[in-house]
């Protein structure tokens, strides 16, 4: 049986065929049926029982929103009051938060049903969901595979018919890469305006808060309840959202896409460059032109996005040292010994390695050479999205260079393993929305297509996925159960 989508849940529990609480426990009995995918750190059943009873008296009164009711997964980097958030680490291993973060006040607000905590690669640095402490997360089309990272957790918890929709957040990519390794969508909103208060850092001038779902239309709904200003978050920007479901059903008549050249370079693999053509020419069906562009310094954003995050990793790590809270060593001889072997035994390997990139990279001697460097790079990316917005209306090629790659096989090569990330992360530098649809599929897995919007057009996203899904199946299918 296919996966219902929100507005059919929705539809259901007003119509009383099912109920909130029958919700809650169906997706909490789906998501222990499918442990194998390792998808999820925890289960909160009782507190989702409890929000789902509050739903239902919500739903009686008549005054409920969309999400009432709807079970979902919070990636595991969002701080949940009374609730343990590890962050994939074993460093804050038994952390319970003593507050909600702002997305999660969100939708608790609407009466949504949080059935637990997603896995994810350890503070969301991966892009394979391998460096978790928790195991890897299982792609549930083969579960060889891996979902992709560091959303990974919550992509396979959508795509395996768990819940609906999850939250997940995209420092390079993090939820539209496992959106397209797992045949979902996800979407990714300007920098800003989703708040970040209660999302625990990895890099502060690249994290974003999204939604991954199974379609554009469910990403609408959840990103409508999200989105806005939060004066808590300093980086949260005080503008008016667009109405994102009534953009949906507008024709695509007259907007100009366009095919950046530099996003099917080496490195693409044929069938993900063929299938992501195929989702480009029914966007033309539908009234789209395709525009070949370039994007000449696309090659800059590998090296500077990685000399940026790791900078700001190691700063924004440094908190950790046993002394507040989090994990800490036991019997240390003096506070030097305290620290070295907290953060040695708290950190995995992929952890440890960046922050003595980024350490390296800001260290006297090195910060005009490395991090300064890496920011002027990144002004000139930012500068080749401003001008390529001049002609076109949006910005596509594929989501990733490859499909769903093999768990083990890049963990012994961090460089290729960085590079699954080269079509994604320039949007995080450029600090653009931008959006990842299932188009079609390649040696039977998952195709993901990218389109990128100027800043603040999430709208625009949102309609051309939307009309791209009305007029194919492909965000339908589903992996074998």
């Amino acid at each position: 049986m296919k996966s219902p989508g929100i507005a059919q849940l929705a539809q259901a529990l007003r119509a009383r065929q099912t109920s909130a609480v029958e919700l809650a426990q169906r997706a909490l009995g789906v998501a222990r049926s499918r442990s194998d995918l390792n998808a999820l750190i925890g289960l909160c059943a009782t507190q989702a029982l409890a929000a789902a009873e509050h739903a239902d008296t919500a739903l009686a009164s008549g005054g409920a929103g969309m999400l009432a009711g709807i079970p979902f997964v919070h990636k595991d980097i969002f701080c949940t009051n009374g609730i343990r958030t590890t962050c994939g680490s074993r460093m804050l291993e038994h952390f319970v938060p003593p507050y909600d973060a702002a997305v999660v006040e969100r939708l608790d607000a609407k009466c949504a049903v949080s059935i637990g905590k997603a896995n994810m690669d350890e503070f969301a640095m991966g892009s394979s969901n391998e460096n978790s402490f928790f195991g890897p997360v299982r792609n549930p089309w083969d579960t060889s595979r891996v979902p992709g990272g560091s959303s990974g957790g919550s992509a396979a918890a959508v795509a395996a018919g768990i819940v609906p929709f999850a939250t997940g957040t995209d420092t390079g990519g993090s939820i539209r890469q496992p959106a397209a390794f797992c045949g979902i969508t996800g979407i990714k909103p300007t920098y800003g305006r989703v708040s970040r208060w209660g999302m625990i850092a990895f890099a502060s001038s690249l994290d974003c808060g999204g939604v991954l779902a199974r379609s554009a239309a469910d990403c609408a709904q959840v990103l409508s309840v999200i989105a806005g200003h939060d004066a808590r978050d300093a980086t949260s920007v005080d503008q008016p959202c667009d109405d994102y479901d009534a953009a949906l059903p507008a024709p695509l008549k007259g907007m100009r896409i366009g095919v950046a050249r530099e996003y099917f370079g080496a490195g693409v693999e044929d069938g993900v460059g063929t299938a992501t053509l195929a989702a480009l020419r029914e966007l033309e069906k539908l009234g789209a032109t395709l525009v070949d562009i370039s994007l000449p310094n696309a090659a800059l954003a590998i090296p500077a996005y990685y000399v940026i995050a790791s900078a700001e990793a190691s700063s924004n790590l440094a908190r950790y040292d046993g002394v507040r809270y989090g994990h800490r060593c036991a019997d240390p001889v003096s506070l030097e010994d305290m620290y070295n072997r907290t953060r040695a035994e708290g950190f995995g390997s992929e952890v440890k390695r960046r922050i003595l990139a980024g350490t390296y990279a800001l260290s006297a001697g090195y910060y005009d050479a490395y991090y300064l460097r890496a920011q002027r790079a990144r002004r000139v990316i930012a500068g080749d999205f401003a001008d390529s917005f001049k002609k076109v209306d949006l910005i596509a090629g594929p989501t990733a260079p490859t499909t769903a790659f093999r768990l083990g096989e890049k963990s012994a090569d961090p460089l290729a393993m960085y590079a699954a990330d080269v079509n994604t992360v320039a949007v995080n530098l450029a600090g653009l929305p931008a959006i990842s649809l299932p188009a079609e599929f390649s040696n039977d897995l998952p195709v993901g297509l990218q389109l990128i919007a100027p800043a603040f057009a999430e709208a625009r996203l949102l309609n051309a996925g939307y009309q791209l899904q009305q007029a194919t199946d492909w965000h339908l299918r589903e992996p074998a159960a």
